[in-house]
C-alpha cells in the first residue's frame, strides 16, 4: 500500500518496548505449533508454523524486536531442506503489516471473503486456502518495525535522559527499513540451516517497491544469492504516485484503469457494451499514448476542435460527462474519479478495486470523507482474520496489538538515501535493473490488478518497457497481470489463477520445471 492510502486511516501509533535495565534484553517468547495443508489435488504437506520476535541490535544494543512467521515443511528422514525453495513475503504501506498476503492468498489458512473480493459479515472466519504458496515452498511472512507485533525498543537517551524523536523513528525510512529486511533475512537462514535452499522475496505495492530493492540489496551487501522476485500491484516510481497540472505519464498511466472501472459499471461509451476487458485496455492503452499524451504535451497550444475532440473521447472513454472532463482540463485524480463515476446513484467507487462500491454518505461534500469499501471495508476482516491465526492457531500470546496499519510509520517515512537536493525521484526500477545484470539467473514476476486505481498496471508495463534489457534478459522477467483490483488475489479464480502462474514461476526460478 501507498503513502496517499494512510491519508484516511485512523492508524495506531506505534508504541516502544521499554529496555529491560541491568539486564540482557529479551523479546517475548515465540510460539510454534504442527499441521498439516492438503491441497485440491489431494497434495498434503505437514508443516511446523512458528510466531517469533528476532531482536535487532546497533552497536550491540537491542534497538527493535521484529515479528515474523514462518511455515516451513516437516520433512521425513533423508529430505535434504536445500531442495525446498524459502520465501519471504511483506506488504506495504509504508506501515502495512504482512497480514495481507499471509492470511489473504499465500499462508495455508485464509480469511473467508465472497468470490468476487467483497467482504462478507462479520466475524471473520479463517478457511482452508486451497490456493497456499506452502504447496512449491517454506513461507516467511516478515512485519518490519512499527507494525504488526514488530516494536521499536525504548531507549535511554543521553546523557540528560532526552529522547532523540528522529533516532526512535529511524527505522521508519528507506534505507533503514531495507537493511533491517536484509539482517532479518540472512538471520533467518543462518538460525534454520537454510543458506543452500534456493531464496525468493514477494512483496505487495511498497513491499513491492521494497522487493525490487533488495532485489540489488540482498546479494550485493548481504551475500544473499536470489532466485526469483515477485513484485505484487507495486509503485515502483514514487514520482507517479502524486502527479499535477505539470505532469503528462501518471494522468497517462491511470486512464486504462479509468476505462475498465467505466466499463465494468456499463459506463463506458467508447466501447461496445460487454467488451472483454483486453479490449477495453487496447483501446484505452492506444488512446492515452496517443491522442491524450498529445493534448496534455500541448495544453494552451493545441487547436479547439482538436481538443475538444479529444476530451469528448476521454470522457466517453472513462464513463464522465465531457463538461466534467473539461472543467478538469482532463486531468481527474482518482480519488475524485471514485467519487463521480456513480454519483448519480450516490455510490462511491473502490479506489483499491474499482468494481467494489459503497454508498457515499457526504454526496454534498467535497473531499474524501466515505469509506473506501477496499481498504477501511476490508480492515476488520483482516484484522480479526490474523488474531485468529497468532493467537488461536499458533498460540502466539501477548498483551500487544497487532497493528495491521500504522498511520505513525507512513506519516514518519522518510528517504534517507544521500543524494543531491536537486535530485527529485525516488524510485525502484534502476534497481530492478542492476539486480538483473547482477543476477543473471534471476527471474521477476511483476502483476497487478486491473482494476486497481491507487497503482496501476499501465505504469509497471510502461516501465518494463522503458528499462533497455537486452532480449535475453528480458525474457527473465514475467508480466501478467489479474482481475481484481489491488488485492486482486480477494477475486476467488484471481487467487487460483495467480497460484498456479506462481507454481510454474517458482519451477522456472527455481530450476525443478
Amino acid at each position: 500500500m501507498t503513502e496517499s492510502e494512510q491519508d484516511n486511516q485512523a492508524g495506531a501509533q506505534v508504541a516502544t518496548v521499554p529496555e529491560q535495565k541491568g539486564q540482557e534484553h529479551r523479546p517475548p517468547e515465540g510460539a510454534s505449533t504442527e499441521d498439516t495443508w492438503t491441497g485440491p489435488d489431494g497434495q498434503t504437506i505437514p508443516y511446523r508454523a512458528t510466531g517469533e520476535w528476532m531482536l535487532l541490535r546497533e552497536k550491540d544494543k537491542p534497538v527493535a524486536e521484529m515479528f515474523s512467521v514462518s511455515y516451513v515443511r516437516r520433512g521425513q528422514e533423508g529430505d535434504d531442506p536445500a531442495d525446498r525453495p524459502v520465501t519471504f513475503v511483506f506488504n506495504g504501506g509504508p506501515g502495512a503489516s504482512s497480514a495481507y498476503l499471509h492470511v489473504g492468498a499465500l499462508g495455508p489458512v485464509r480469511v473467508r471473503v465472497n468470490d468476487d473480493g467483497t467482504m462478507p459479515p462479520p466475524p471473520a472466519r479463517l478457511v482452508p486456502n486451497d490456493d497456499s504458496w506452502l504447496a512449491f515452498s517454506d513461507l516467511v511472512f516478515v512485519d518490519p518495525i512499527g507494525t504488526g507485533f514488530s516494536r521499536l525498543v525504548d531507549s535511554d537517551g543521553d546523557d540528560k535522559g532526552k529522547k532523540d524523536e528522529k533516532s526512535e523513528k529511524r527505522f521508519f525510512a528507506l534505507k533503514r527499513d531495507l537493511e533491517s529486511l536484509g539482517e532479518f533475512i540472512r538471520r533467518w537462514l543462518s538460525a534454520n540451516d537454510r543458506w543452500g535452499s534456493p531464496v525468493m522475496i514477494a512483496g505487495e505495492s511498497y513491499g513491492g517497491y521494497r522487493v525490487a530493492k533488495l532485489a540489488r540489496m540482498l546479494p550485493e551487501d548481504y551475500g544473499i544469492g536470489l532466485n526469483g522476485a515477485v513484485v505484487i500491484s507495486p509503485a515502483l516510481e514514487f514520482i507517479l504516485l502524486d502527479p499535477s497540472d505539470y505532469d503528462v505519464l501518471p494522468w497517462i498511466d491511470r486512464v486504462p484503469t479509468m476505462a475498465l472501472a467505466a466499463a465494468a459499471h456499463g459506463r463506458n461509451r467508447a466501447v461496445d457494451a460487454g467488451a472483454a476487458p483486453d479490449e477495453v485496455r487496447r483501446v484505452a492503452e492506444d488512446f492515452a499514448t496517443s491522442d491524450y499524451a498529445r493534448f496534455l504535451t500541448r495544453g494552451a497550444s493545441m487547436p479547439e476542435e482538436e481538443r475538444h475532440e479529444i476530451l469528448q473521447r476521454l470522457a466517453d472513454l472513462i464513463g464522465l460527462s465531457v463538461e466534467d472532463v473539461t472543467r478538469a482540463e482532463g486531468r481527474i485524480p482518482f480519488v475524485k474519479y471514485a467519487r463521480m463515476l456513480l454519483a448519480d446513484q450516490n455510490k462511491v467507487v473502490g479506489i483499491y478495486d474499482a468494481t467494489i462500491t459503497a454508498a457515499n454518505p457526504f454526496p454534498d461534500r467535497d473531499g474524501f470523507e466515505w469509506p473506501d469499501p477496499t481498504l477501511s471495508g476490508i480492515e476488520r476482516v483482516f484484522a480479526g482474520a490474523i488474531n485468529q491465526q497468532l493467537r488461536s492457531r499458533i498460540g502466539v500470546r501477548t498483551e500487544r496489538e497487532y497493528i495491521l496499519l500504522s498511520e505513525e510509520v507512513n506519516t514518519s517515512w522518510q528517504h534517507d538515501q544521500k543524494k543531491s537536493w536537486a535530485q527529485a525521484q525516488v524510485g525502484a526500477t534502476d534497481d530492478l535493473r542492476y539486480a538483473m545484470s547482477l543476477s543473471p539467473h534471476l527471474r521477476v514476476f511483476l502483476t497487478h490488478g486491473i482494476y486497481d486505481l491507487i497503482t496501476p498496471y499501465f505504469s509497471s508495463n510502461r516501465l518494463a518497457n522503458l528499462m533497455r534489457l537486452r532480449p535475453e534478459d528480458a525474457e527473465r522477467i514475467t508480466i501478467h497481470h489479474f482481475d481484481g483490483g489491488h488485492m486482486f488475489y480477494t477475486w476467488k479464480d484471481s487467487r487460483a489463477e495467480f497460484r498456479t502462474r506462481m507454481g510454474d514461476f517458482y519451477a522456472e526460478a527455481t530450476g525443478t520445471a
